[in-house]
């Protein structure tokens, strides 16, 4: 038998889940530089306020990522499931990009001095 007491509870709970989702999903800073790491080791950083295309060629691959305004996407890449690409463009902090068959990473990062975390 369902009571009012647990009808309220149902709407707060649902109320409380889609507040967090909204806040985890809008809480990210516009980024301001683009990281991009090939193999494991950071290939370079360019400012996201600048446009221009970056071609990565490592391993007999190719990728290329576009940086146009203020946005970042895997606009070609030669691997098979062409995930990367569908992947879209991004320009939040804690955003990134992944090619997992070329091993390539691209991530935005901040000016802030504020962390995302602390680990010991």
């Amino acid at each position: 038998m369902i009571r009012k007491a647990d009808i309220i509870l149902a709407a707060v709970l649902i109320v409380v889940g889609l507040a967090l989702s909204y806040a985890f999903f809008t809480g990210g800073e516009t980024g301001q530089t683009v990281y991009i790491t090939a193999d494991g080791e950071e290939y370079a950083y360019y400012p996201l306020s600048e446009d221009r295309t970056v071609t990565i060629e490592r391993s007999g691959h190719i990728n290329k990522i576009t940086i146009k305004d203020g946005q970042v996407s895997m606009t070609f890449s030669d691997c098979s499931g062409q995930d990367c690409i569908q992947q879209g463009k991004i320009s939040q902090t804690s955003q990134s990009i992944t090619c997992l068959p070329n091993r390539i990473v691209i991530e935005i990062r901040g000016d802030s001095s504020e962390y995302d975390a602390v680990v010991r």
